[in-house]
């Protein structure tokens, strides 16, 4: 069989750079040789390449995070390029990385979601009034970032502003929300018209860590990942059909990973992630293991995702 020529994008310009480019590595490593030609693209350098070498791929792989990679722009113009890509497109994309778009359609979609206040930039703060109407901690978070990156939970009045202050330096609208103290949880599907939803995850951070934030993400020992999540079959039921509602809400396609929280027997979703992490030892790729797919075999449904796709949208 013709090997495929499989373009890997990963690098880019967002604060998640780093994490990017190491899981750019493993997915490398983890393709098979002898089904793939691989060509490395950093979006940061290579976009001109790319776009010289559009005619020879036959799809990519976007391993990128964050602003430029995970909201829709590397997806249209590979869309423009004609070349297949994994997972959601510019729509689902775009709307995936946007928290305040997706809590709307969320709630549209009958999805409960952390009681919640929007701020902009030249807004007036009035931290007292937040935390009367919304109770303290509180989670204060950009609208458009990924990884947890710019998020704080705030315990006390005087450190809200602080925390917003911190936020807006990655977006110019912030969240602020109510804390949900209970069990975390995140749910994986994967498919294009037909999704599966994959083993739930709960997550457990260290006591050192407020939440799981961008350092207990990629802190190796930082965070507790149990899969599957103890809670009972019912539980586990609902939890998967909230990540497959979240998929379709946000016009998601090839895959995605729903964050949620369960307290008193009830789902708050909290985010979806339409370029999961992609290393052996994310969390998506760990609940495909257990669902029986281990994580070369999960990077080769996603190249048949793909081209899936594309074939029918043409």
């Amino acid at each position: 069989m013709k090997k495929l020529t499989v373009a890997l994008l990963s690098g880019g310009i967002s604060s998640e750079r780093d994490v990017s480019i190491a899981s750019g590595d493993q997915v490398c490593e983890a393709l098979d040789s002898e089904k793939y030609n691989i060509i490395r693209y950093d979006p940061k350098t290579d976009i001109s390449r790319l776009v010289a070498d559009a005619y020879h791929i036959d799809t990519a792989l976007i391993i990128l995070h964050g602003p430029m990679g995970e909201d829709g722009t590397i997806q249209g113009l590979l869309d423009l390029l004609g070349i297949p890509y994994q997972g959601s497109g510019v729509l689902g994309s775009a709307i995936g990385m946007n928290k305040l778009v997706s809590k709307q359609l969320y709630e549209k979609s009958g999805l409960r979601v952390p009681p919640y206040r929007v701020i902009k930039r030249d807004d007036i703060l009035n931290p007292e009034r937040y935390a009367k109407q919304l109770g303290l901690p509180l989670v204060v978070k950009p609208i458009g970032s990924g990884s947890s990156v710019g998020i704080s939970i705030v315990k006390s009045i005087d450190r809200l502003t602080p925390a917003v202050t911190q936020a807006f330096a990655h977006d110019d609208t912030v969240l602020i929300e109510a804390y949900i103290d209970g069990i975390e949880l995140t749910g994986g599907v994967i498919g294009n018209d037909n999704i599966e939803a994959l083993p739930v995850i709960e997550i457990i951070p260290d006591n050192s860590y407020d939440f799981f934030d961008y350092t207990a993400k990629y802190t190796a020992g930082a965070t507790q990942e149990i899969c599957p999540a103890r809670i009972d079959d019912a539980l586990t039921q609902q939890a998967q059909s909230v990540a497959k509602t979240a998929h379709r809400a946000l016009f998601c396609k090839g895959y995605s990973r729903t964050d949620m929280i369960l307290k008193d027997q009830e789902f708050f979703v909290l985010e979806t992630n339409t370029i999961p992490g992609m290393t052996a030892t994310s969390l998506l790729p760990i609940a495909a293991d257990a669902a029986g797919i281990p994580f070369s075999r999960l990077l080769d449904r996603l190249i048949e995702l793909s081209l899936e796709a594309h074939k029918t949208n043409r």
